[in-house]
């Protein structure tokens, strides 16, 4: 019994709690693209470095609250800093639509046109932050605290293995739960969300309506800005920072938003967990989990794992083919939020 135990305590830590807060980050970023997919209709690919340029804002004014001695122990010091991130974020995506997206609008350009765009956008983003905070690895330095530790369970239970939960996982859980019950109130009961749902279902009939629709425009690249920010700083204070990572990030971001059905908010959630939990499973090395539940000498000798970690964003590449190939509307379909 006490070895199922601790093969299951050590797949929670390994496997289910990293996969829970990867797929929190996942699914707020996958919630952006969808929104812009949904309402302006075309795929914004430089939703990964937007995240980049949001948790870089928070970073810097985290260590200058840092330095000033400024916190709110025990959780990370990020948390205060995190509304000056979202509000740069939100400012630099309103002046990008203003000088770059608002002309192709104006022309009716198809959406590969402003994919494309996007693309442009996505690598201006990268320049921007790698100039500004170098393309290294940056840490949040204060937010490695621990909920539980694996030494304090052990006392506790006196099990060969521990429960290790971070704060920073169970942050990004709980925050992800109140931003999604949040727009999704937003979309359903506000005045605001139910024009922008309005003019996702047909544009010229939302315009007959009276709805303004630059206003639309405008609240959708707020709340777009402000998921990916949230994204961003939770995926730093979980890992780290690097630039790269968050250009490599767009992968498995819209695989969650295609596997859940591009459009459709719910299937972004289910998506974003969809993705994390494969990556994550497949790339563990089960030889310690299979070692607690199997006799001595039937105990694997080799890793016991499917795929090598550098393949990680493979797993999500391989899923996104499969789905469009067999199933190109994805698990619920498109539909508008």
């Amino acid at each position: 019994m006490d070895g199922f135990l601790s093969a299951l305590i050590l797949l929670s830590n390994f496997v289910i709690v990293p996969s829970m807060a990867y797929g929190s980050q996942l699914a707020i970023g996958a919630l952006a693209v969808t929104l812009i997919y949904a309402i302006l209709r075309f795929s914004d690919f430089a939703q990964g470095d937007t995240m980049a340029f949001g948790a870089m804002a928070t970073i810097l004014l985290t260590w200058v609250l840092q330095y000033w001695d400024v916190s709110i122990s025990p959780l990370p010091t990020a948390l205060l800093a995190l509304p000056f991130g979202v509000l740069c974020t939100i400012v630099l995506c309103l002046l990008i639509d203003r000088w770059v997206y608002r002309f192709y609008r104006r022309v009716k350009a198809k959406p590969e046109v402003l994919m494309i765009v996007s693309v442009g956008v996505m690598f201006v983003y990268n320049s921007v932050v790698r100039f500004i905070i170098g393309p290294g690895d940056r840490w949040f330095v204060d937010g490695e605290r621990f909920i539980i530790t694996a030494p304090a369970f052990k006392r506790l239970s006196g099990l060969d293995e521990g429960v290790a939960f971070k704060t920073t996982q169970g942050l990004t859980i709980l925050t992800a739960v109140i931003v999604v019950a949040a727009l999704f109130w937003f979309l359903n009961r506000s005045r605001t969300g139910k024009s922008m749902r309005a003019y996702s279902d047909n544009e010229d009939l939302a315009l007959l309506s009276g709805i303004d629709p630059e206003r639309v425009v405008r609240t959708t690249w707020m709340i777009a800005a402000t998921l990916a920010t949230i994204a961003g700083v939770l995926y730093g204070l979980d890992k780290s920072f690097k630039p790269f990572t968050y250009f490599n990030l767009l992968l498995p971001i819209f695989a969650a938003a295609i596997v859940g059905g591009l459009g459709n908010p719910l299937g972004a959630i289910a998506g974003g967990f969809t993705i994390a939990f494969s990556e994550v499973a497949l790339t563990y090395a089960y030889r310690k989990f299979l070692a607690y539940l199997t006799p001595g000498e039937w105990a694997p000798q080799g890793l016991v794992q499917l795929l090598s970690t550098d393949y990680k964003f493979a797993v999500s590449f391989v899923i996104l083919v499969l789905v469009l190939l067999l199933r190109p509307t994805g698990i619920f379909g498109r539909r508008s939020p």
